[in-house]
């Protein structure tokens, strides 16, 4: 892996020519083969110790209605999401709170449904829920709350402290906050190359948050690790400083086993067409082993076709049938084994590629 240092980072990876978004999906082979591309440098920034992509660039990001990346089809990340609002209860009350960059609104429903006090804004939202705001959290919205509810967009953002620092002047100033973000140190660990996106550019772990927060109720690890979460206060906020004993420990090794092939000449089909199989279907298809199917349970992806790759999205009843028994089926991530094992009556090679990392 790259190492290069400069005077204000250190280069800890690169990917060139990724799909600027990996959960847009297209209507043609052809739009996806064309969709908008840009390269990944991931380094740690040697002034505040955290990790980017250097080379995002925000002006290629337009979210829209053909965005998907809605996983609550699952039973799994259900539990999950019932696990996330213990939490949130636990640590913000049930009172008064903010959910920012609430996607569809699934996760502020299911805290509405259990009676927790909730307003969300995010300006892609479609649907017709009055709780919902189609705009910005922002300082003349009119509303604070005593906890804001931050999942899954801080690692979108490209400047993740001043957007802190905007969200705790919106909210007077105070209030606590919870976060959860992928986490790095698991990507590492695994060798997780399928799990760097362009769409991300920035990558956290638990002492990143240590160090932008004076003052951190409840910390931890959700989802088999993949996620890490904090409860923190807002008006604790600092500026975080780059410290030796914290520096990122990145593997050399981490894309020696993307040449790695499981399937031996035996037909190969992805079950997941989100951003891990998307990733690892494009980087797979570059070093010659292309996969006869991608599957997924999310209807709105059925149909369509993956970015860059222009590999069509299947129903497990359009693409199992084509399978022969035997075949290998790369399970991209292993919290959903059971529940892929059941649908397709167990009579696959199930290889788990956050474990096997190949």
């Amino acid at each position: 892996m790259m190492e290069n240092r400069t005077d204000r980072h250190r280069v800890l990876y690169e990917q060139r020519q990724l799909p600027t978004f990996q959960n847009r999906m297209y209507d043609t082979r052809q739009q996806a083969l064309a969709c908008p591309k840009g390269d990944v440098v991931l380094v740690e920034d040697l002034e505040t110790g955290l990790i980017y992509n250097a080379a995002f660039d925000p002006a290629l990001m337009t979210y829209d209605e053909h965005y998907q990346n809605e996983q609550a089809h699952s039973p799994r990340f259900q539990a999950h999401l019932a696990c996330v609002a213990e939490i949130v209860v636990r640590g913000l009350g049930e009172d008064d709170l903010v959910e920012v960059g609430c996607g569809k609104g699934y996760f502020l429903e299911r805290l509405r449904d259990r009676g927790v006090g909730i307003t969300g804004f995010d300006p892609t939202y479609e649907g017709s829920n009055p709780d919902i705001k189609k705009h910005y959290f922002e300082t003349g919205v009119g509303i604070q709350g005593k906890g804001i509810v931050l999942r899954h967009v801080l690692e979108h953002v490209q400047d993740p402290f001043s957007f802190l620092t905007q969200l705790r002047q919106a909210n007077g100033g105070g209030g606590r906050i919870y976060i959860e973000v992928p986490c790095f140190d698991w990507i590492c660990t695994r060798r997780a190359w399928f799990d760097v996106f362009y769409e991300h550019v920035n990558y956290f772990r638990l002492s990143d948050f240590e160090r932008m927060f004076g003052q951190v109720i409840e910390s931890g690890r959700l989802f088999g690790g993949q996620y890490i979460y904090i409860v923190a206060e807002l008006a604790s906020l600092r500026a975080p400083a780059y410290q030796a004993s914290h520096a990122a420990r990145f593997p050399g090794d981490f894309t020696e086993r993307i040449n790695a092939d499981l399937s031996q000449g035996r037909p190969a089909a992805v079950w997941g067409g989100a951003s891990k199989g998307l990733i690892f279907t494009l980087i797979k298809s570059r070093v010659g082993q292309a996969m006869q199917a991608v599957i997924d349970i999310n209807p709105a992806k059925q149909g369509k076709y993956l970015a860059a790759t222009g590999v069509q999205v299947c129903s497990p009843e359009q693409a199992l049938p084509g399978l022969p028994p035997g075949s290998v089926i790369y399970v991209m991530n292993s919290n959903y084994l059971d529940e892929i094992k059941r649908m397709s009556n167990n009579a696959y090679q199930y290889v788990e590629v956050d474990h096997d990392a190949v």
